[in-house]
């Protein structure tokens, strides 16, 4: 009897379930022009889900009414994300921005090494959150006091180093995440303050985050975009739509784990604790 099972054994297919650790993926390209009122084609939000690919989200209402918009404000973003994730389905968050700043920059201005410290006191420096502020104001030193915080376009954080990515301070150039970074680290500490602990922002609150919990994430379309055609759509709606469907293709291949702990030396995950990492990188 054994002898004749043994045939039909060796052909069953060894099934694995993979359990998802979140129920929706919102992937975001960014833009640091205008004021963080001002609507943006390069502003572009993508939602997947579980059971269905990404597809693009469109404002509902612009920050001062219910008048329907045809593109995303920062402002609006941040809102947007502020309630979406209060109470809604788990998510992971991708955004296409410098999460923090090099090394040297936190010893240049003696800051501690302490993310969260470290939005407040950009923030001050630097509110570019504010309904009137563009960043070119703060540059030339019409508004904030941007001259005492200032960094050094040769600085680059380690992730940047990896992947050949620009510095966060290389202002004025094709394909600079300078502008977009400082203005969206200010509704990052926004975000941290509507959400508290319902939020986590990866790796600075943990490298493994928890389940149940939702994760906002830095992300680097250039590591994913190439594997997914263009399909007639902007380069910034393709950028969001290919952060959310490798989010949603990975967490649906049982790879967070893996992408949440990049293989790094002591050192270098030391380093990465205080300038952020690009999620994937390293994988």
């Amino acid at each position: 009897m054994i002898a004749l099972a043994m045939p039909i054994l060796r052909n069953i297919k060894r099934v694995i379930f993979v359990m998802p650790q979140f129920e929706r993926y919102l992937g975001i390209d960014y833009s640091g022009a205008q004021t963080p009122v001002d609507n943006l084609p390069g502003l572009q939000v993508y939602e997947a889900t579980l059971k269905r690919l990404p597809c693009e989200i469109k404002p509902t209402q612009s920050v001062n009414g219910p008048l329907k918009k045809k593109h995303w404000s920062r402002k609006g973003i941040a809102e947007f994300l502020a309630r979406e994730l209060q109470e809604g389905p788990r998510t992971l968050v991708g955004i296409d921005h410098g999460f923090s700043f090099p090394l040297p920059y936190f010893n240049q201005h003696f800051l501690p090494h302490d993310w969260h410290k470290f939005l407040d006191d950009f923030q001050q420096y630097w509110p570019t959150d504010l309904d009137h502020m563009k960043v070119d104001f703060i540059r030339n030193g019409i508004e904030g006091n941007g001259c005492a915080r200032m960094g050094n376009s040769r600085w680059r954080r380690l992730a940047e180093q990896r992947c050949g990515a620009k510095s966060v301070f290389h202002f004025d150039v094709q394909g600079s995440v300078a502008k977009s970074t400082h203005t969206g680290l200010p509704w990052l500490r926004f975000l941290r303050q509507q959400l508290g602990e319902r939020l986590h922002f990866w790796p600075f609150d943990g490298w493994e985050p928890p389940l149940g919990k939702s994760v906002i994430a830095e992300v680097y379309p250039s590591l994913c975009n190439q594997n997914y055609p263009n399909k007639g759509v902007s380069s910034h709606q393709h950028d969001a739509y290919c952060i959310a469907r490798w989010m949603r293709q990975s967490d649906k291949a049982g790879n967070l784990s893996r992408i949440f702990q990049p293989e790094l030396s002591l050192p270098d995950r030391q380093q990465a604790d205080i300038e952020g990492w690009i999620l994937g990188l390293c994988l």
